[in-house]
């Protein structure tokens, strides 16, 4: 049986947690607008160029409208005092609400994410699992050669294969955006239709996490069957499904959930790739458009977005240690 430990130390460090976060913030964001204005490019050239107008009077009006114009100290703070307001500016593009653009999209790069993350997790672990308790046998090199071509694997030529394969050789699946366009669907049909345009994409972005997962599984199983604990169950008289499950699981997550919690937020990132490749509606297409167009606003509101869910993966990962391994909370305490 799992002991959760003090609720209340672990309310206490949620909360002091929550405390750094306004700063942590801040700093994030001051980076981004120095990392993202040191890019190369001018936006207003760039909206002029796209304009087919090269003018240096509307150059100047652009770079006046936009705050462009103003020292460099000046467009910081008030970038911060936007960011202190939960204002993320408006697009140079598209002139709406960087908000607004971020959550219509928001709900795709989630879906896709959250599904590749959990479907990683979960299968890299059992398989993972199952190498390791039978280490050394055929099962085990089967496993592990399969993860090591994976993890090799460049996502964006494993999407492009199974586009190949499934859309163009077979015909199986759609081979890109997010959903059948003008088609109308019952409310279960659009559902089943959104999850068949999901298999590859989600494929390709969880094939490298559920290879590492696999890995550090397997090596963390056959770490935690040699301790002194295992070989005093086994001496009780304890079965081996009991042993498994109460004892070795438990103690064999721990590394894994170390590692998932610092990649969720680059599965994020990975997504890019992943929604260019597929044409999916998401904010990883947001992104790239954004950066080809030069729009600053937006770039800073997704980095400031994608960080934020960053930090909270992280903490949300330290409340997971206190509930796989109470020790640690015992040692906060």
């Amino acid at each position: 049986m799992i002991r959760l430990g003090s609720a209340a130390t672990i309310g206490l460090m949620a909360l002091s947690r929550i405390a750094q976060l306004v700063a942590v913030i801040l700093v994030i964001a001051t980076f981004n607008f120095v990392l993202v204005q040191a890019a190369p490019g001018d936006p207003a050239q760039v909206m002029a160029g796209q304009s087919g107008a090269s003018d240096p009077k509307l150059l100047e009006d652009l770079r006046r409208e936009y705050g462009l114009d103003k020292p460099y100290a000046v467009q910081l703070a008030s970038y911060l005092g936007r960011v202190v307001r939960l204002d993320l500016g408006y697009s140079y593009r598209q002139r709406r609400p960087v908000v607004d653009l971020i959550l219509e999209r928001l709900p795709a790069t989630l879906l896709l994410t959250v599904t590749a993350f959990c479907l990683a997790l979960l299968i890299g672990t059992t398989l993972g699992a199952l190498a390791g308790l039978a280490a050394g046998s055929v099962l085990d090199t089967v496993f592990t050669v399969l993860s090591l071509v994976l993890y090799a694997t460049p996502v964006f030529w494993l999407g492009l294969m199974l586009v190949l394969v499934f859309s163009v050789t077979l015909g199986w699946l759609p081979p890109f955006g997010y959903e059948t366009i003008n088609v109308k669907l019952a409310p279960l049909e659009h559902a089943l239709d959104i999850a068949k345009h999901m298999i590859m994409p989600v494929t390709s972005l969880a094939a490298i996490y559920l290879a590492i997962y696999a890995r550090l599984m397997r090596s963390s199983i056959i770490e935690v069957a040699q301790q002194d604990f295992i070989k005093t169950a086994r001496a009780k008289g304890l079965s081996g499904p009991s042993i498994v499950v109460g004892h070795m699981l438990r103690n064999a997550l721990v590394p894994v959930v170390t590692v998932a919690g610092m990649q969720a937020g680059a599965l994020v990132g990975g997504a890019v790739v992943i929604e260019t490749v597929f044409a999916w509606p998401g904010l990883g297409r947001l992104t790239f458009d954004a950066l080809l167009q030069r729009d600053y606003p937006v770039l800073l509101g997704i980095f400031l977005i994608l960080s934020i869910v960053v930090i909270v993966l992280n903490l949300l990962t330290d409340l997971i240690y206190r509930l796989i391994d109470p020790r640690m909370t015992t040692g906060a305490a």
